[in-house]
């Protein structure tokens, strides 16, 4: 049960920080796009360094979905915190 719960608050802490970060960076740099390539980038670097023996692509796929969904909740948040920005520019919000 403890695990599940850890996995659920880790799920949604990622999803959050990567929405907070992409629409801060999104409403300074004036890009919406931005966070999701910086994401993705923050992704290769990760795997690369946390490969530690063995090839990039068999410690990929020696993740498990546990290990892969907080992943795929943080770029979520990435792209919803670009989609936010810009519906918010098409209301007429004006950030910075």
């Amino acid at each position: 049960m403890i695990e599940f719960l850890q996995f659920f608050v880790l799920t949604l802490l990622a999803f959050c920080m990567f929405f907070g970060l992409g629409f801060i960076i999104n409403m300074l740099m004036k890009t919406t796009w931005f966070p999701i390539y910086g994401y993705i980038l923050f992704l290769i670097v990760f795997f690369i360094w946390s490969s530690g023996s063995g090839s990039f692509w068999d410690n990929l796929k020696a993740w498990l979905t546990w290990d892969g969904i907080p992943l795929i909740s943080g770029l979520g948040g990435a792209i919803l915190s670009g989609y936010m920005i810009k519906l918010l520019r098409v209301k007429g919000y004006k950030m910075f």
